[in-house]
Formats: C-alpha cells, structure tokens, sequence
C-alpha cells in the first residue's frame, strides 16, 4: 500500500509466510477421513504509516495473530472445503474485522494427499502423498471485489512418441538436428484466472473448486497425451503448450486466463562409437535424461477482456 510523505512515496504491506496447516474431517455417514495439509502465506494491505515513522504499532495487526487465526479458522470449517473457499474465508475476515485492513492477500500451496486403495477398495483412513501441488492466490478487498487464481506445480508429463521439431531457424551456432521422432518431457506448471469479481458472485456449490481443479488438471493431461491408442503430434512444445491453454479456455467458461510454464526437459539420444566402430547405434531406444540446461517455454491465453 503507497502512503504519501514529505514529497516520498512508501509502499509497504505486511503478513505471514508458510503457515503449515493440517485439517482432518471424518464422516461418521459415509465412515472415511478426509484430510488437507497447506502451506498458508497471508500479507495484508492497510493503514498502518505511524508504525513506520513514528514507532507507533496501534495499528499493526500481528503476524502472529495472524498464524494464530489461520488455526482459528480451520477449527471453524467443520464441513470439508475447498482450498479456495479457505482462502476467500481467510481474507475475507482480515479485511471485515480489521477497518485499517484494505486488502488481504492470501497465498495457498496444497500438498497432494491422495486416498490409497487396498486390493482394489479405497482405504478408509489410508492417504500417500502424490506429485503435483494445488496453489490458490485470493486477493480480497474490503468492498468485497475479489480476483482468485488457481493453479497446479509440478504436473510431470511425458509420450515417447508422437512428438517433433523441424523448421527452426539455422545459423552457424546450430547444432540441434531437425526430428519427427522425440521423446516430450515437461513439467507443467499452469495458473488460472477465474472471472468472478466480486466474493458474493462464486458458485455455493460445496467443493466446486476442488471439482474445477481435478477438472482443468484433466484436460491438460488430455491435451498433452491425446487419444489412448493413437496420441497426438507435437510440432513443438510450444503448439502443444497453446492447444493446452486453449482446450482449458473452451472447457471452462468462468476461467478467463490461463499462463502455462512448460520446461523442455531434454532426453538426448544416446550413440557410442569409437574411431573405427560404432558401438552402440541409438535406434529411438536408449536416452540420456537430462535437466539442465533446459528449454524454456512459457505464455498466458487470455479472453480478450481479461488480464491474468
């Protein structure tokens, strides 16, 4: 938040990082557990200049108390909620019961839990942790204006096949040969814009977003792999990248942006030879995996009107 100061600007803000929740709900009707462990990071916008310039704190809500009320709240949730829906609960109360509050930002990571299955048959009470991370940002104001953004970390995705790259531009540092047999290797990293603008305006479906993530998460796969038997060509992981972000836009109709973040991790093929003899002749077979260095590929698809 700016304040104006003897002819300075000072824009400051203030919060809590990495807040480890764990929430457990057990449902005595359906007889499972369910559980959620999140990282809460929480930074609030507010009037509180005397704190700066003249050492006067009356205005400082504490970053404890702010730990302390992301516990508070997470008692108070005795029906399983969503990741957003926690988020919007958490900035909604920092922003109606602190009046020097304006904005609260709330940052959200979710670790993936997922329910185990026993010879078949999900497991009560049983849970391993998965791969990719749920991230949410809500962003509330105290007029109850909202902008919330979803997202996944670490999606690893990757086809042996069906995947190329030719026709790139070629000069005197151009090593890399042109193909229409590659392996595609990448790490999706993917964050959505959702279109609704005020928190009186989203759905009150219970777990709607937890529905939307599972969902988008989906079509991305989907997109990536294409049909089961037959796949889908990849020109570049950049025309892969933008039927992905584009599928996304065509499902979802209330997300209005969507930025993808998709490394090209290399699989380079593997030749052994010697000065007389080659002795071992890469035939699509045996790679070599590496990360580093690594493509970098990125970009947001956004409806006309919106902004991510």
């Amino acid at each position: 938040m700016a304040s104006s100061l003897d002819g300075l600007k000072l824009e400051q803000r203030h919060g809590k990082a990495r807040v480890r929740v764990a929430r457990v709900w057990r449902s005595k009707e359906a007889g499972r557990h369910y559980i959620v462990e999140w990282s809460v990071s929480i930074s609030l916008l507010s009037d509180c200049l005397p704190a700066y310039v003249a050492g006067d704190n009356s205005d400082i809500v504490a970053t404890d108390t702010m730990k302390n009320t992301v516990y508070a709240k997470a008692k108070e949730c005795t029906e399983q909620l969503s990741v957003e829906d926690f988020a919007i609960l958490l900035a909604k109360h920092f922003t109606s019961f602190y009046k020097q509050v304006t904005s609260a930002i709330v940052n959200i990571v979710e670790k993936p839990w997922e329910r185990v299955h026993i010879d078949g048959q999900p497991h009560e009470h049983g849970f391993k942790l998965g791969s990719e991370k749920h991230t949410v940002e809500a962003i509330v104001k105290k007029s109850g204006g909202l902008e919330l953004t979803s997202g996944i970390e670490g999606l690893s995705v990757l086809k042996t096949t069906k995947s190329g790259f030719e026709g790139f531009i070629r000069d005197k540092y151009t090593a890399l040969p042109e193909t229409r047999e590659r392996i595609l290797a990448t790490e999706v990293t993917a964050s959505w814009r959702y279109s609704y603008d005020y928190v009186s305006s989203i759905p009150k479906k219970p777990l709607y977003f937890m529905e939307q993530y599972m969902d988008v998460k989906k079509v991305l796969a989907n997109t990536f792999f294409g049909p089961p038997t037959s796949g889908v060509y990849s020109p570049s992981v950049q025309s892969t990248l933008y039927d992905m972000a584009r599928a996304v836009l065509s499902r979802f109709p209330d997300i209005s942006a969507i930025r993808l973040k998709m490394p090209n991790l290399h699989f380079l093929p593997v030749n052994l030879s010697s000065k007389d003899n080659v002795i071992v002749k890469f035939d699509d077979d045996v790679y070599l995996p590496t990360d580093e260095p690594h493509g970098s590929i990125e970009a947001t698809l956004c409806r006309f009107w919106a902004k991510m």
